[in-house]
């Protein structure tokens, strides 16, 4: 009888790289899923508090062209269109 040596497999994991790719998939689902968002949404994806939000970002002209309400009912905004709008929003900070 012939024995064949056991063989060592070393696999390296970057456990960064694995969060990112996950996140990343997680947000792509995400999108597909959103058309509106309320300022709460808006908070918790930006990490942002709503008083921030509120000063720095809602008031901002773009922002109020996307923003829906009926009367005085709650306000929504279009989710990718307000992404976008707080992307060039944030560029112009630096």
């Amino acid at each position: 009888m012939m024995v064949i040596p056991a063989a060592e497999v070393t696999v390296n994991i970057n456990q960064e790289q694995v969060k990112d790719f996950i996140e990343e998939q997680l947000q792509k689902q995400i999108n597909q899923q959103l058309f509106l968002v309320d300022i709460n949404k808006l908070s918790e994806m930006t990490c942002m508090s709503k008083s921030f939000l509120e000063q720095e970002i809602l008031h901002d002209p773009r922002m109020k062209l996307l923003e829906r309400r009926k009367e005085k009912g709650k306000r929504f905004w279009f989710y990718e269109e307000s992404l976008n709008v707080i992307r060039e929003i944030m560029d112009e900070w630096q």
